[in-house]
């Protein structure tokens, strides 16, 4: 089990050359390719599977406002984290024994987002990861 602590981990930097989306990806937690999402981008997970990352980028063919975005994906109606501003969403909850994550922000026409699943009985440990990756989330 790979023990999930932002400062244990090895940083690099994922980028989708099509969209120029980058994000700080915690290489070694996240050490195995998991398949491609829709759009552009990559799934990753650890090696045990208990958690898991993608990186995608979408067109905005709507020219949705992040409120709209969120709204059309039906979001469940007990989210526990939710901010939402005219550049971004981030909305996070439990689903399970799992604690889910989704932060997208929006540039022209082109929606960036990251997806983390992970497990809520170490949710204190991964605080910190998921902060990292958020925060680092960029996009022209």
């Amino acid at each position: 089990m790979v023990t999930a602590s932002a400062q244990a981990a090895n940083w690099t930097r994922y980028s989708i050359p099509e969209t120029r989306t980058s994000v700080d990806l915690p290489s070694s937690i996240f050490t195995e390719e998991a398949g491609r999402p829709d759009g552009y981008g990559q799934r990753f997970r650890t090696p045990d599977g208990r958690a898991d990352l993608t990186i995608q980028t979408v067109p905005n063919a709507a020219n949705d406002s992040p409120a709209a975005f969120l709204s059309k994906k039906n979001p469940p109606a007990r989210i526990q984290y939710k901010r939402v501003t005219p550049r971004f969403f981030a909305v996070s909850s439990y689903k399970g024994d799992k604690v889910w994550y989704d932060r997208c922000n929006f540039s022209g026409k082109m929606i960036h987002c990251v997806l983390i699943n992970y497990p809520a009985r170490e949710e204190h440990e991964w605080d910190e990861i998921v902060t990292r990756i958020s925060l680092s989330l960029s996009g022209r």
